[in-house]
């Protein structure tokens, strides 16, 4: 059984099936990529059961859909969950999953760090846990996991515990204790990311085959698209900072449109339109996929995100050119988590096969 609730989780799920079914057969090396497409299933990968813990939002919602009609066509089977549709949702939700997640050998989840997922992790008796990837949260998780902290997402401010975290506690930490590998249980984390793994969990490199496999190559533009994020939304970055930071990096470049992260909000959207003349694109599927089948522009513009991750990988063999720009400190809120600024930094830092920017001079 797999457990989602994002539309990247979803995406990241199909490409571990991929994966799992390559190496229960060939190594991904000895596929060439131009049959990969027609590679079978696995019978332990096709009867995958993927549960959609449907978030609230619609951009979210939306997304999901598409991508569950794809994993449809690959023969999985996908159960959507309205998990938070009222107080009882959660209860219902649980308790229908139970008696099939008890019965599962084998349990992916897409966010270590969601609550529904600890909730469930109490549950199942699978010696085989994986993790993929749901962004960059992935490199928080792996490094907490290693320190043996309790997990909780970067962008959190630290200080005392709230009563909600004090009564979910023992949940999750029986959830980081199933994370953590020994005796018959084996972990391992499926990631895009740069990621070392702890001792006894096995990293397995999601390069985005099957993406590639399946779509493109893209017809490129010739000129530049700029990747949002929701940095705003989390509180980490100033409102009017990022966007005269969107302004200037499209000025610059000659950015034309501004695809939208599918947590952005409606407000602040149409104020970047009506400020930056920028066409707002609101994707219908991951960017991942939206860019390997184009039209995509010859230079993807982003700050610190997990695009600069993966795009690179889903673009590979094309001219296309991700370029990222650093976070200034001075956009930071008196709110933001004190981890912020070297975390972002950490994601930037890291990334593969992409072009450096300096950071925006804002007022």
């Amino acid at each position: 059984m797999a457990f989602v609730e994002s539309p990247v989780q979803l995406l990241n799920v199909l490409e571990w099936a991929h994966s799992d079914a390559l190496r229960v057969g060939e190594p991904l090396s000895a596929v060439p990529p131009q049959i990969r497409r027609d590679v079978p299933v696995s019978p332990e990968v096709s009867a995958l059961t993927i549960v959609v813990l449907s978030p609230l939002d619609p951009m979210s919602r939306g997304q999901l859909r598409r991508v569950a009609e794809l994993a449809r066509d690959q023969g999985h089977t996908v159960r959507w969950q309205e998990a938070r549709g009222g107080t009882m949702a959660p209860l219902h939700t649980i308790g229908g999953l139970a008696s099939k997640l008890r019965r599962a050998k084998r349990v992916v989840i897409g966010d270590p760090f969601s609550r529904y997922v600890q909730l469930l992790l109490t549950i199942t008796r699978a010696r085989d846990l994986v993790v993929v990837d749901d962004g960059t949260a992935t490199m928080e998780f792996i490094s907490q996991l290693a320190r043996g902290e309790r997990l909780v997402r970067w962008h959190r401010r630290g200080g005392r515990l709230g009563v909600r975290d004090l009564v979910f506690a023992p949940f999750s930490a029986s959830a980081r204790r199933r994370l953590t590998p020994g005796g018959k249980r084996t972990v391992e984390v499926f990631s895009s990311m740069p990621v070392e793994a702890p001792e006894g969990v096995t990293v397995v490199e999601n390069a985005f085959a099957w993406t590639r496999a399946t779509f493109g190559p893209p017809r490129i533009t010739k000129g530049a698209d700029l990747v949002g994020t929701s940095l705003v939304e989390t509180g980490v970055v100033d409102t009017d900072r990022y966007l005269e930071a969107v302004g200037q990096l499209a000025r610059t470049h000659g950015a034309t449109r501004y695809f939208a992260h599918r947590r952005e909000a409606t407000d602040k959207l149409h104020r970047l339109a009506r400020e930056t003349g920028l066409e707002i694109v609101r994707p219908d599927l991951p960017l991942e996929l939206i860019a390997r089948r184009g039209p995509i522009g010859r230079t993807i513009l982003s700050f610190p995100s997990t695009v600069v991750h993966t795009l690179p990988l889903a673009l590979a063999g094309t001219e296309v050119e991700v370029a990222v720009c650093d976070i200034d400190p001075a956009w930071l809120t008196e709110n933001a988590s004190p981890r912020a600024q070297g975390f972002l930094s950490g994601v930037t830092g890291t990334a593969r096969d992409v072009h450096r920017l300096q950071s925006v001079r804002t007022a």
